[in-house]
């Protein structure tokens, strides 16, 4: 693999992340989590890492891309922000 692979993955998944969010909005979470999930294999087949604020607006457990106030809750306690998916899931990130 050279580095227009990586590029082009790169690129690839950018895409798909803009596609998710815009199907979000468009009330398609079945689009949006297809996309995620081609993402993610995109990500796994070319042994990418997914941009940070990919992973921040994921879910693990579903694969939703999460949109807060739409389906997604975000609230902040002492030191961390916690995600809750409307999956059920939960995922904290540190704060400063």
């Amino acid at each position: 693999m050279d580095a227009s692979d990586r590029t082009i993955a790169t690129e690839r998944i950018r895409r798909l992340q803009e596609l998710a969010r815009e199907a979000v909005r468009a009330d398609r979470p079945d689009r949006a989590r297809r996309y995620v999930r081609l993402a993610r294999r995109v990500a796994e087949r070319h042994r990418l890492t997914l941009p940070h604020r990919f992973r921040r607006f994921t879910c693990d457990r579903c694969d939703a891309y999460l949109v807060p106030g739409r389906n997604a809750r975000v609230r902040t306690r002492e030191g961390h922000v916690v995600v809750t998916c409307d999956c059920g899931e939960h995922a904290r990130y540190p704060y400063d």
